[in-house]
Order: structure tokens, then C-alpha cells, then sequence
């Protein structure tokens, strides 16, 4: 008897060009808030219960490996974005999280779990094969705590040595928010004051100090220092009531989705603020684009004008967050003008998201591993591809809503990661978008 080979089957979705994008949507709570929130919840050692709580896969993973290790997570029957974390009594043993190797933001684990067991032992980071994640930056600040940091080839652990100094400066090299974050966490789980100098100040990293603000500690930012002190009081907090701040990437996507189709539309459930740098760069291409404090919207209308667009990721104050650029590149490409765009933070994403893109016909100009030129407009046409990292599933949705014939897009696991559902949010606005399994 002959035995068939059954190929295996891979979800995805095809993508159709259709009528402009037009309507209302709301985005989720942000997972690149989420995470450090999380992370923030557990070192106060307090009951936390955080609302708009986002379903992507990242988020959900992170709160099962808190799950049992550092505090009890109950989710609210009557809304599914709800979740209270309840900190687990003692001194817990050391937790194995071998899981933990399938996210990227994993070392946001670490100061929660010096608090609740005086160790952390970790697997290296996983996630977006998009560079280096500058893990090093957190081993030093641990290390300004007196903690003890050993690593092998399967991970990484940091012991507390239980005797760290009162106040604790630490000078970052470059803005990172994970160290930002690592710094601040390990403080709070010292009690220990600490005076952070070139201290991130993106909107995810403020949001976590405003959460610790609310649970009583006192900070003092500026754009070059950070310094923050215990609260006056040790006892016990009540709980503490905080909500996740709305994806400013998804609005940012879901943007240059409407954009790329000539539509008008209103994304709400951001903060307008948050999506300055986007909305800089639609009107600069022409686009019109304007927010409100909840909410950011493009009426339509407007002329595509050729100015050359500057997309280039940056940590800096007001910069332009990297996970915005390959969604205004999949927009550039149909639209007239020539184009930098440019990732030094994640110096291997170009590697991912341009060839996806070229298989779809874009003629892109790679000027060094992290910068490109690419020149519109250009007409793509639909072609299997994958989405390879987060960032590269969205840009080609965008791509794919309006290249001639259909897109068919692998690698779903991956946009799931950062976003519940974007599909459906397009599907939502007009977009001819079908689930499928290839």
C-alpha cells in the first residue's frame, strides 16, 4: 500500500484591491504598553487590575509566564480586556520559564521575579528576528544594583545580592526603553532611589511611570534625567486601577492603510498625541491627517505632492518610532516623490521587510543594511509572501490593498503576536480581506 504525503496546512489571508477604506474603527490597547505595564504591575507587589488589556499573542503569553510564577491573573468574565494581578505571598522557588524564549520583551520578567524569588533565570530572548536586542544595557544596569549576572548559551540568570546601594545612578549610552524600564523596576523592587540619566521617553515608558506615580512613587522627568524616590509610606496599597493606553502603531498602520486606498476615516481609541510623527509624515506626503485627544483622523481630500519623505527611526524626543516606518514605506510606494527610509534601531529588519516587498514588484534601492530609497509611484502586483516579523506582516496588508490581482500572506503567528485582529479592523473599513489556509 502507498502512503500519500498530506502537505501540511498554513493559515493566511488574501488581499483583493478594492474601493477606498472609508469609516470608523477603534484600535486595542498597545502591546508595546502592555508589556511594561505588566512588568510594573507585578514588582509593586500590590493588587493591580488593568483594563484594555490587548488579546495579541505576546501579551497573553507574557501574563501566563506571571501566571503561578510571581502572582495569581484573573481575567473578568464580563469584559475580556480586564485583568487583575494579585502578588503570590513568601518567598517563591525559582521558576523555570523555558516559554519565555518565545517573546522578545521576556526580560521584562527579570525584576518581578528578584522580588518574589531573589532570582531570575531566563532563556534568551526570542520574537522578531529583526537584530540585536541590546540585552547587555540591562546586565549593567542589574549590575549598578550589585546584583550578580551569569549567562551561557541557553540564557542568562541575575542574582540579587540582597545589598544594594540607597541611591543608584546609571548613565545609558542611548535612550532604550527596555533598559529604561529594567532600571526603573529594579528600583521599585529595591525601594531604592535612582537617578536614571538619557532616560527613554516614548509614550509606553512615560505611561509606566504615570502607573507608578499612582502607586506612590515620586519621579521627577526631564528629558535628560529621570529620578525617582520610594513612596513615603511602606505599607500594603489597595489596588490599583490602571488602563493600557491605545496602539499608537495600529493607528499608525490602520492610517496608512486608508492612505494607501485614497480613503477617509477616524481611528479612535488613541491618544492623538502619540501619533504626532505619523501624522507629520501623511501630511508631508500629502495625505491629510489631524488628530484629536482620542482620536486620529484623515478626512480625505488632499494632493499627493512628491515631497520627498524622511522616515527615519529614532529614540530620540518626538522621533519617529520604528515600528511606524515599514508602514509609511509600503504607503510611499504608491505614491509620486523619492524616499528615505531608514531602521538603525532594528538593523535586521530591512532584512525581513524588503524582499517581501520586492516580491510583490516594489523596486527598492538598498543604500546599507539599515537605509533604502525606493521612488514612486510604483504598481505592484499580488504574489504569495510571508510575514517574516510583526512590522512586515502590516506593511504588507497595506502593500497588498492595492496591488493588482490577489495577495496571498503567510506568517499570520507573527502579526498575531503584536495585533489581536488587524484583519478584521480592515475588513471593518472596506478592505476585501479573506481568511484562508493554504
Amino acid at each position: 500500500m502507498t502512503l500519500l504525503s498530506i502537505p501540511a496546512t498554513r493559515p493566511a489571508i488574501t488581499i483583493r484591491p478594492g474601493p477606498p477604506l472609508a469609516g470608523l474603527v477603534r484600535v486595542d490597547g498597545s502591546k508595546n504598553a502592555a508589556l511594561p505595564l505588566l512588568a510594573a504591575a507585578a514588582a509593586i507587589r500590590s493588587p493591580v487590575h488593568l483594563d484594555n488589556v490587548p488579546d495579541s499573542s505576546d501579551v497573553q503569553q507574557m501574563l501566563t509566564l506571571f501566571q503561578g510564577s510571581v502572582c495569581h491573573i484573573a481575567h473578568s468574565v464580563a469584559d475580556p480586556q480586564a485583568v487583575a494581578l494579585v502578588p503570590l505571598d513568601g518567598h517563591l522557588p525559582v521558576p523555570d520559564l523555558p516559554d519565555a524564549a518565545g517573546i522578545r520583551a521576556s526580560y521584562y520578567l527579570v525584576p518581578a521575579l528578584l522580588a518574589a524569588c531573589g532570582q531570575a533565570r531566563l532563556p534568551w530572548p526570542g520574537g522578531c528576528r529583526i537584530g540585536e536586542r541590546g540585552i547587555n544595557e540591562h546586565f549593567k544596569v542589574y549590575a549598578a544594583f550589585g546584583d550578580k549576572v551569569e549567562t551561557d548559551g541557553a540564557g542568562y540568570q541575575v542574582t540579587s545580592s540582597g545589598d544594594s546601594p540607597r541611591q543608584v545612578v546609571i548613565d545609558l549610552p542611548f535612550r532604550s526603553r527596555g533598559a529604561s524600564v529594567a532600571a526603573v523596576l529594579r528600583a521599585v523592587v529595591s525601594r531604592h532611589r535612582l537617578l536614571l540619566l538619557n532616560p527613554n521617553l516614548s509614550p509606553e515608558f512615560t505611561n509606566t511611570l504615570d502607573f507608578l506615580r499612582l502607586a506612590g512613587w515620586r519621579m521627577d522627568l526631564s528629558e535628560a534625567n529621570l529620578s525617582i524616590e520610594p513612596p513615603c509610606q511602606s505599607d500594603d496599597l489597595a489596588t490599583v486601577a490602571w488602563a493600557v493606553p491605545g496602539d499608537k502603531i495600529e493607528a499608525g498602520t490602520l492610517a496608512c492603510a486608508i492612505a494607501a486606498t485614497g480613503g477617509s476615516g477616524r481611528i479612535e481609541g488613541v491618544r492623538g498625541q502619540d501619533t504626532v510623527p505619523v501624522q507629520e509624515a501623511l501630511n508631508r506626503l500629502g495625505v491629510p491627517a489631524l488628530a484629536e485627544p482620542d482620536a486620529l483622523i484623515l478626512p480625505g481630500g488632499g494632493t499627493r505632492c512628491g515631497r520627498p519623505l524622511s522616515a527615519i527611526a529614532s529614540l530620540l524626543p518626538g522621533g519617529l518610532d520604528a515600528d511606524f516606518e515599514p508602514a509609511l514605506m509600503a504607503l510611499a510606494l504608491g505614491l509620486p516623490g523619492t524616499h528615505l527610509f531608514a531602521d538603525a534601531i532594528n538593523p535586521g529588519r530591512h532584512g525581513n521587510l524588503v524582499p517581501q516587498l520586492r516580491a510583490l514588484g516594489a523596486r527598492i534601492q538598498e543604500i546599507s543594511p539599515t537605509e533604502c530609497l525606493l521612488t514612486g509611484p510604483q504598481r505592484l502586483s499580488g504574489a504569495a509572501v510571508e510575514a517574516t516579523d510583526i512590522r512586515t506582516g502590516t506593511a504588507l496588508l497595506i502593500a497588498g490593498l492595492t496591488a493588482r490581482g490577489t495577495t496571498t500572506v503567510t506568517g499570520l503567528g507573527q502579526l498575531k503576536r503584536g495585533h489581536a485582529d488587524l484583519p478584521a479592523k480592515l475588513r471593518a473599513l472596506g478592505a476585501d480581506i479573506t481568511e484562508v489556509t493554504r
